[in-house]
């Protein structure tokens, strides 16, 4: 113990350090916290913020006084410090120019950490993995989003396997955001003409690193609109205009607001297209030129990521409520009503055509990238129409493969086992190839030991979350007994037609005869959430909750409500197999497969999205043979079959093929080959990369340079 002399402040201290997500991605923190309260740290979720609230005066000042309390907190503070300091990264060597041209990236859902839940799923993750990729590398990047106080909803089941959704009120003193205040110490707030009324919006910020997320909190809007103002997701179309327009219109206007003259704009998904707009009307308004003189130019500086290849996942809205809500930005634009509609539509002329966001996002972009190849080619048929004077294939939709952050999501066990091969420092270059192939030399036996221990972990945590809804519902059931020494697989997304989470019960008898075996069984873990109007979606998990409670299944299928980033972290880390089964080629990437990539999973999968890319026939699974048949029926029924067949001939006999020690050493091997093809490859870093040299760095400087110079 510390005399009263050495005694340091521990509260302010951990204040500074929790006010920056770096911690989300860096271990240094977490045994501050665990050693003053290990049970509260638990129970905040590793909240810093939020543990800071909570934490009695006692507790901490019982903390003060420990030597290495003290001694880890200041080395926590001088790695943040060299981190936030430090010129020595990629960037500078790489994009020195994007300094003066800093990236604003908008995107409808930036999921950076669970303490700031205004996220969904995959779109929102992946945008939180870019925005640390961005900080990690030196990139210098705005994220822009909107400030959800409801946020998305979270999922119980009833007792009838209904999924029923609530919402909770986003505590901001408990969650790592600041409101941006002027220099008078005032809350800056922006107030925006919108159809006949208009709307205000309060600015925050949550540093992620190096960079900025800048979030705009609606705070008054018409009366019909705000209970779902506030709601990712939320409410009707005319809710949606509205986002979209604080989103866009007023994402632009808060960063000129705070001083911040972006270089490049980066539409993440066309939900924020009329950024576009209103970088457009403003630079209109500064030079005095008119619309076609310089949204060319602005054009140039514009990048935009299209996410989905299904059709309802693209914004169409009627071309009447789109002029009313936009009647002002019309004409700051100087353009015609059938002028502007025409900038959302593929045939600019037809009347009947609906305003879509993904064709305004495409017009008013220099650039235009899908996800992974296979995506590019579904987009480039489905736009083509755009440039009717081009075969499908020269479309200008080109493509940049997602990728997860490593850091992230690799359980700190592994992280430390990688260490043993791939060197002390291996995070630091994750996108080598040379050394992922180092991981050849992991000892077998260690990598099967701490994969052991990751999956009672995460069988642990399924037993507490089946003993918890029991308890709820008031049922006397026992929690499944999962067993450690099980081939366990995963699988964790969106509940939603196309995925096909039923795929493998297509054939129950042989579904049941491949689960149940008693010399080689098999247990599979759900969880995935159907958006709240998605009847279909939401009968899909209905169904798979009646799987798990069959006595025949009761042992082998389970599904856990509520699917988020920490559920999501368990199966990733947890699992031996990471199944994947949308219905070929309606999944743009599927950025989870990587994530378990990184921890040591093998992926099952059609060769849809990354995986039709990334599969080499060791580096994991695939069934399906890539082929897309004459309708979904039959489609199913075939993927259906080839799955069943890969896991009883494939996947089954090469986990349970086991050598000395009774260690899978096969399945290692493939483990290993696995990580060594793929996780230099997909990881966020090297898509951060792949931005910066093909599309930011082309685009800079181009918002902020003279117009009339050219």
């Amino acid at each position: 113990m510390l005399s009263d002399s050495e005694v340091f402040d521990l509260r302010p201290r951990l204040t500074a350090l929790s006010a920056n997500l770096w911690w989300g991605w860096n271990t240094d923190l977490d045994p501050v916290f665990r050693s003053i309260d290990p049970d509260l740290w638990t129970r905040v979720g590793h909240n810093p913020v939020a543990f800071l609230r909570d934490v009695t005066p006692d507790v901490l000042e019982a903390a003060q006084r420990n030597a290495w309390v003290l001694a880890q907190t200041t080395h926590a503070e001088k790695t943040l410090r060299e981190y936030l300091e430090s010129d020595r990264h990629w960037a500078s060597s790489n994009a020195p120019g994007l300094q003066a041209s800093p990236v604003a990236y908008f995107s409808a859902e930036i999921g950076v950490d669970e303490s700031l839940p205004i996220y969904s799923g995959g779109l929102g993750i992946l945008a939180g993995d870019h925005l640390k990729s961005c900080s990690d590398l030196g990139v210098p990047t705005y994220g822009v989003s909107l400030l959800y106080r409801d946020g998305y909803f979270t999922q119980q089941i009833d007792a009838d396997g209904n999924q029923v959704e609530s919402y909770r009120s986003l505590d901001a003193d408990r969650s790592p955001i600041e409101p941006i205040r002027d220099a008078n110490g005032a809350t800056i707030t922006l107030e925006f003409a919108f159809g006949d009324g208009s709307i205000t919006a309060e600015l925050w910020e949550a540093k992620v690193g190096r960079c900025s997320l800048i979030l705009l909190d609606i705070l008054d809007c018409a009366p019909a609109l705000k209970p779902y103002a506030s709601r990712l997701y939320g409410g009707d179309v005319d809710t949606r205009i509205l986002q979209e327009f604080v989103l866009g219109i007023g994402g632009y206007r808060a960063l000129r607001a705070l001083g911040v003259r972006p270089g490049v704009l980066h539409l993440n998904e066309g939900h924020c297209a009329f950024a576009a707009l209103e970088a457009v009307a403003q630079r209109m308004e500064e030079t005095g030129l008119p619309f076609g003189r310089v949204a060319p130019y602005i054009v140039d500086s514009v990048a935009f990521t299209t996410h989905t290849p299904v059709e309802a996942g693209h914004d169409r809205f009627a071309p009447g409520a789109v002029l009313t809500a936009l009647r002002p930005v019309i004409g700051r634009l100087g353009l015609s009503d059938e002028e502007f509609l025409g900038f959302g539509r593929v045939n600019p002329g037809d009347p009947d055509e609906p305003f879509c966001m993904t064709v305004l996002a495409i017009k008013m972009s220099h650039r235009t990238n899908a996800v992974s190849s296979l995506h590019a080619a579904v987009s480039r048929r489905m736009w083509q129409s755009l440039w009717p004077a081009r075969r499908v294939s020269d479309a200008p939709v080109g493509h940049i493969t997602n990728g997860a952050h490593l850091n992230t999501w690799v359980a700190e066990e592994l992280s430390q086992l990688y260490a043993d091969s791939l060197g002390p420092n291996w995070k630091h270059h994750v996108g080598d190839a040379d050394l992922w192939r180092r991981i050849e030399s992991l000892d077998d036996f260690d990598l099967a030991r701490v994969k052991l221990a990751l999956k009672q972990r995460l069988l642990d945590f399924v037993a507490t979350r089946e003993d918890e809804r029991n308890q709820r519902l008031g049922l006397d059931d026992s929690p499944s007994e999962f067993r450690f020494d099980v081939l366990t697989i995963g699988f964790a997304r969106r509940v939603a037609s196309y995925k096909r989470a039923l795929l493998l019960f297509d054939d129950m008898d042989r579904a049941r005869q491949i689960l149940t075996d008693p010399k080689r069984p098999v247990q599979i873990i759900f969880a995935g959430k159907a958006h709240p109007a998605d009847e279909p979606g939401k009968a899909i998990s209905r169904r798979l909750v009646e799987i798990s409670r069959d006595p025949v299944f009761r042992n082998h299928v389970t599904f856990i409500e509520d699917y988020d980033k920490p559920v999501t972290s368990r199966l990733i880390q947890g699992c031996d197999l990471w199944l994947n089964t949308p219905r070929r080629p309606l999944e743009a990437c599927g950025t989870s497969g990587m994530k378990a990539v990184f921890n040591a999973t093998l992926n099952c999968s059609t060769l849809d999205g990354w995986w039709g890319e990334a599969y080499d026939t060791l580096n994991g699974f695939a069934f399906g043979e890539g082929r897309i048949h004459e309708s979904e029926e039959a489609q199913d029924r075939h993927d259906a079959l080839a799955l069943l067949n890969v896991l009883e001939r494939e996947v089954i006999p090469l986990y349970y093929d086991r050598e000395d020690e009774d260690i899978p050493v096969r399945w290692s091997r493939r483990v290993k080959h696995a990580l060594k093809t793929l996780a230099w490859r997909y990881n966020s870093d090297r898509m951060v990369k792949d931005y910066t040299m093909r599309v930011y760095l082309p685009a800079a400087k181009k918002l902020t340079a003279d117009v009339r110079c050219t």
